[in-house]
Formats: structure tokens, C-alpha cells, sequence
């Protein structure tokens, strides 16, 4: 991991976030399904944009996340990025309003 996105990254952990070197993981748990579908509805779109995807898998309220750009080996800089987004897109589910 490059010296800016490790220390990006770091920021996150106190978000939720688990930062290793070959990536980012997060497990976001929501009221109930519609708000973790919303939010991966949300998320969808800005993802679109940015043209990196993550890992992600969804049971019920929760979305387990892995972000990770595969063709770099590790966490990058777009890594980080997607996370803030999706750190602010899940904070009004996460407290209880949307």
C-alpha cells in the first residue's frame, strides 16, 4: 500500500473499518433489509461513477464490503474514496433516520 492511501486508510478504523494492506473491509448492519438494500441501491450509483466496484455481499440488515483494486494489488487511493462514500451514504440509516 503507497504512503497517501495507508495514511487515508487509517483514518477509517475508527469509522469501523479494517485496514490491511490488501484491503479495506467493513461490515455495515442496518434496521432491516429495506435500509441495507437502500443504502447498497445508494452506494450502486456512485459506484457506477467511479467505475470501482467492491466485494460485497448482503444478508438480511447486513452488507459485508472488501474494497481492494485488484490490478494495483492492494489498497489504493480509489479504495479509500469508495469508502467515504459509502461511510456517508450509510450514516443516516445508521442512525436512524434516512
Amino acid at each position: 500500500m503507497k504512503a497517501d492511501a495507508k495514511k487515508a486508510a487509517g483514518k477509517l478504523k475508527s469509522s469501523g473499518w479494517k485496514v490491511s494492506a490488501k484491503k479495506l473491509s467493513r461490515a455495515f448492519k442496518f434496521k432491516d433489509f429495506d435500509d441495507a438494500f437502500a443504502f447498497m441501491t445508494r452506494c450502486a450509483k456512485e459506484i457506477a461513477k467511479l467505475d470501482h466496484h467492491p466485494e460485497w455481499f448482503n444478508v438480511y440488515n447486513k452488507v459485508d464490503v472488501d474494497l481492494s483494486t485488484h490490478d494495483a494489488g492492494g489498497v489504493t487511493m480509489k479504495d479509500v474514496q469508495l469508502a467515504g462514500i459509502m461511510n456517508k451514504i450509510a450514516a443516516p440509516y445508521l442512525k436512524g433516520g434516512k
